[in-house]
């Protein structure tokens, strides 16, 4: 390891993140009962200009009110380049103490981080909060993502960073069908065979940036989450893009509605044959070290300290969904 150790972020089970429009209080009830890991209320984006006022009181009373049981509870502000912001933000902290996260979208530059978690700061000290605010973070932007790497060292309050695909395709001026899908013209062709004959495939355009995104937060010890798939009526589709992001190291993904929240669950819950190689690997490598060995071989693959790494990893995921 280097000697730089960076800290880990306030651990906290996020395979599914439900997105609950908070000019809808209706849908609150059905979110806190449901089996999301986590909830954001929505100021932003899923709320119109002239509800904003009212959504946000939505959100006090909701939070306030109703049992949302162990969910972390994430409120969504609106930008910092609106006049909504440091309303959405000292209304409801002030207000709600069942409050968890800040979710801050379209983060550009660090600074964008430093100001909210001042106002969170501010707050906390005034109200006397003894639960620390957590803040998750949008990149859905290319200054997002060309800042990325520092951003993700712009707060000790920042936990996770979420992809936003679609904001993101605007802002690079992708092409694409569908938010969060894959464009049939993104692919690769293969060279002729014997007789001529040529194959076509299809590949995904977000890889790249899920990837930079990906290695910043797990840098600097930050929950890397995938956004949106807006096709809640193609489940396979969603389910096939939650396993590309899960294989990278995504901690999770977003439900933008209630039917893919199992979805996500089970995408990104390991598996009783994955749990019980990872203790199987741990028992090895116990063993090995009471006979001084530093490596070891298990059904014919070598494993090695980086082995007990992904293995406790793998097992305290497992332990906190039990829980």
């Amino acid at each position: 390891m280097s000697f730089t150790l960076i800290e880990q972020a306030t651990p906290r089970l996020h395979r599914s993140e439900l997105a609950v429009p908070g000019s809808a209080p209706g849908m609150f009830e059905k979110a806190a009962q449901s089996k999301a890991d986590q909830i954001f209320l929505d100021l932003e984006d899923a709320v119109a200009p002239d509800d904003k006022e009212q959504a946000r009181k939505n959100i006090i009373q909701g939070l306030n009110d109703i049992d949302w049981g162990k969910k972390v509870m994430t409120l969504r502000i609106n930008g910092l380049d609106t006049q909504y912001c440091y309303r959405d933000v000292v209304d409801v902290l002030e207000n709600c103490p069942r409050l968890d996260v800040v979710l801050i979208p379209k983060v550009g530059v660090p600074a964008d981080v430093y100001a909210i978690d001042m106002m969170i700061t501010q707050i906390e000290q005034y109200k006397k909060r003894t639960k620390r605010i957590g803040i998750e973070i949008l990149i859905e932007t290319a200054l997002g993502m060309a800042n990325v790497e520092a951003i993700a060292q712009s707060s000790k309050r920042l936990e996770a960073m979420s992809f936003g695909v679609a904001d993101y395709a605007a802002s690079t001026r992708a092409r694409t069908t569908v938010i969060g899908g894959v464009n049939p013209d993104y692919g690769v062709l293969t060279d002729k065979d014997e007789k001529g004959n040529r194959d076509y495939y299809w590949m995904d355009q977000w890889h790249a940036a899920q990837t930079r995104m990906m290695v910043a937060c797990r840098a600097y010890g930050l929950r890397p989450i995938d956004g949106p798939f807006g096709d809640f009526n193609d489940p396979e589709g969603y389910k096939a893009a939650a396993k590309r992001a899960a294989v990278l190291g995504y901690e999770g993904k977003w439900a933008i509605h209630p039917s893919q929240i199992e979805l996500a669950n089970e995408v990104f819950t390991p598996s009783e044959a994955e749990v019980n190689k990872a203790r199987r690997i741990l028992d090895a490598m116990a063993q090995a070290a009471k006979e001084g060995k530093g490596a070891v071989s298990l059904d014919g693959r070598l494993i090695d300290i980086a082995s007990i790494r992904m293995a406790e990893a793998l097992i305290e995921k497992a332990n906190a969904i039990g829980a």
